[in-house]
């Protein structure tokens, strides 16, 4: 007779020792009891990473104490925070990328961040500073989830494939409540230097050995097939992504912190907050380089200057 040990799949480890409540079914729980700081000892450290892996997005209210250098100690606690391969850093700080909306703009597509170079980040550290009365929430989707949940010939297809992922693409459709000289200025700093890497479709998490999609709105093409044929593909595997079962949205309070494992999934903010001011700050943690089922890593196969790569 077959036990069974948890009812859905975000389900917490109930031998766990931290206070862990899931927020959706399959992704996404917050935690509760625990200042993030730089002076968290290793067991603490240790729990929140565990937590991370297992429920893939984590999430803490009214962490008010922390600033940007209190954010920061907990990232140097956390992993190796890595600044934007090219987007200048929060002006006095180290790794901090600022997402503010009084730049026009708010990453309202759904993506895994920077998959246009080959160790991408780990993880991402994301603290809400000024926060709209109303919108503006963020949804993260199970990349994990989505894989399992494919049909076996899709699966085996999925197995396959790998794709070219870049920063140079249509930012006009993807960066909202934006002018077109807004959308030009942020074209320019995001794509100063035009990155393509080679990832597998499909790639082995490195912690907990699930199977993971890398998709996401900087996937340019699969290798080997045409650019009509590649988008059909991708609208396939992404819907898989972002069925809402996958996913969890977050109402933002000031203070809050929401970490995600970014080897294990998409997000996505929400640009529903008219003329209100959004502002969050983000570290991020160094990842490896990913690799696929069959044991190959993922590759760079172009790093130019964004001038000369629009003009070609």
């Amino acid at each position: 007779m077959t036990i069974l040990t948890q009812s859905f799949l975000n389900a917490a480890d109930a031998d766990g020792p931290l206070d862990v409540v899931p927020v959706a079914g399959r992704i996404g729980a917050e935690i509760r009891g625990v200042a993030l700081g730089g002076d968290l000892d290793d067991a603490t450290i240790a729990a929140i990473r565990a937590a991370l892996v297992r429920h893939k997005v984590i999430f803490f209210r009214a962490q008010h104490h922390l600033d940007d250098a209190g954010q920061e100690a907990f990232a140097e606690r956390f992993g190796k925070p890595v600044a934007h391969p090219t987007v200048p850093v929060v002006p006095g700080s180290k790794y901090l990328l600022e997402l503010d909306s009084k730049e026009g703009r708010a990453a309202s597509s759904w993506h895994t961040d920077v998959t246009f170079v080959p160790a991408y980040p780990e993880s991402s550290i994301l603290r809400a500073i000024v926060i709209p009365q109303a919108g503006g929430d963020t949804l993260w989707a199970n990349t994990a989830a989505a894989y399992e949940e494919l049909p076996e010939p899709l699966r085996q297809l999925a197995n396959s494939l790998w794709a070219v992922h870049s920063n140079l693409y249509d930012y006009a459709s993807v960066v909202t409540n934006a002018n077109e000289e807004a959308v030009k200025r942020y074209r320019e700093v995001f794509a100063s230097t035009v990155y393509e890497t080679e990832h597998p479709l499909v790639h082995v998490h490195p912690e907990s050995g699930e199977r993971s999609l890398i998709l996401g709105h900087f996937f340019k093409q699969f290798v080997g097939l045409s650019q009509a044929d590649s988008q059909r593909l991708f609208a396939t595997f992404q819907d898989a992504v972002t069925r809402p079962e996958n996913t969890v949205r977050w109402r933002w309070q000031p203070g809050d912190v929401a970490i995600w494992d970014n080897r294990a999934t998409q997000h996505r903010a929400i640009a529903d907050f008219g003329t209100q001011h959004r502002q969050l700050r983000r570290a991020t943690i160094a990842g490896t380089v990913p690799v696929s089922i069959d044991g190959r890593n993922s590759r760079i196969i172009k790093k130019e200057d964004g001038k000369i790569a629009e003009a070609a």
